[in-house]
């Protein structure tokens, strides 16, 4: 599930304990004591949680560094292990829940282990586009299900593009002020924005959405897709969040094409002017990160800069071919 360490967004959290194995297997034989005995190491240091590979096909998830990551857990916990078994993709399903307890003060995971590594780093090549673009579709087709009436809402997410127009602005400001979008293309990166603004909105049922997909959690091997990770931001809503992934993750436009008649049902061209928008939005994002990596940033990962580059590069050029 990514052997790869990353970045958080800054210190851990004061009120949360320095993570080590120790601490990992003390919680293990307090909770949940017939696991206690496998082998742990380190997996990832992630945005909200910490990930422990424990044993061969299990792993731990910790938060770390967010208050939001309890809620988070709490909510993958509930829903996913009724959610993955549908899913054609391996994903990482809760089997155990740790409690807050005296010895580590939040809620924690045992959830079962995803071989691979993230696409930040182990990018789809343009051979393995259509074997991706695929697995993609297919992926989302299954999980594009119409969602139950209590299922969790998005973190401005999977709602009108409209309600994040600030946050577009603002990551588009800062993308510009430190020269990773040229000021010459800022126009395009606000057309592009705007027209899918404009774009009708999602009329149907509010369908479950991954939230999140982005290349660090999308996990590759043999140059296709084998997994996808963190449904921390598993909601229900409009599919066009989702649908903005093609841009993100997949080598070319052929690809992306591929994507789109493979994915069903169809999605109109409105959904498809708004997965833009968010493709976009998701891009400066990237572009951000990545460079607050090179620049040796808390939160920074250099290895989200150049996915974000490529993508936002290909829809300024299908925004000029119209």
């Amino acid at each position: 599930m990514g052997d790869t360490e990353t970045s958080a967004p800054g210190p851990a959290d004061p009120g949360t304990p320095e993570i080590t194995a120790e601490l990992i297997r003390g919680l293990l034989r307090d909770q949940h004591p017939d696991l206690a005995g496998r082998t742990l190491r380190l997996g990832a240091r992630g945005w909200d949680n910490q990930l422990w590979r424990l044993g061969d096909d299990l792993a731990v998830r910790l938060p770390w560094a967010t208050r939001s990551a309890d809620e988070l857990l709490r909510k993958e916990h509930t829903w996913l292990p009724d959610l993955a078994p549908r899913l054609p993709l391996p994903v990482p399903v809760p089997r155990r829940l740790g409690e807050p307890s005296a010895r580590f003060p939040r809620p924690w995971t045992v959830t079962t282990w995803v071989p691979g590594t993230p696409a930040d780093h182990a990018p789809v090549p343009a051979a393995g586009g259509p074997a991706a673009a695929d697995a993609l579709a297919a992926f989302l087709t299954a999980l594009h299900r119409p969602a139950p009436g209590g299922a969790p809402a998005g973190r401005g997410r999977g709602g009108p593009l409209a309600e994040v127009g600030g946050w577009f602005e603002e990551q588009l400001a800062e993308a510009t002020g430190l020269g990773v979008v040229a000021a010459a293309d800022a126009d395009a990166v606000r057309a592009v924005w705007a027209d899918a603004v404009a774009a009708p909105p999602w009329t149907g049922p509010a369908l479950w959405l991954h939230g999140d997909l982005h290349p660090a959690n999308v996990l590759t091997a043999g140059g296709t897709l084998c997994g996808v990770v963190d449904f921390g931001d598993l909601c229900a809503g409009d599919p066009a969040l989702d649908l903005a992934a093609p841009w993100i993750l997949l080598p070319d436009d052929a690809a992306a094409d591929r994507f789109h008649a493979a994915y069903g049902p169809a999605a109109d061209a409105a959904t498809r002017r708004r997965a833009r928008g968010w493709a976009v939005l998701r891009a400066l994002v990237g572009l951000l990160i990545g460079e607050a990596g090179v620049r040796g940033r808390a939160g920074g990962k250099r290895t989200w800069g150049p996915p974000a580059a490529a993508s936002l590069r290909r829809l300024l050029a299908g925004a000029e071919r119209g």
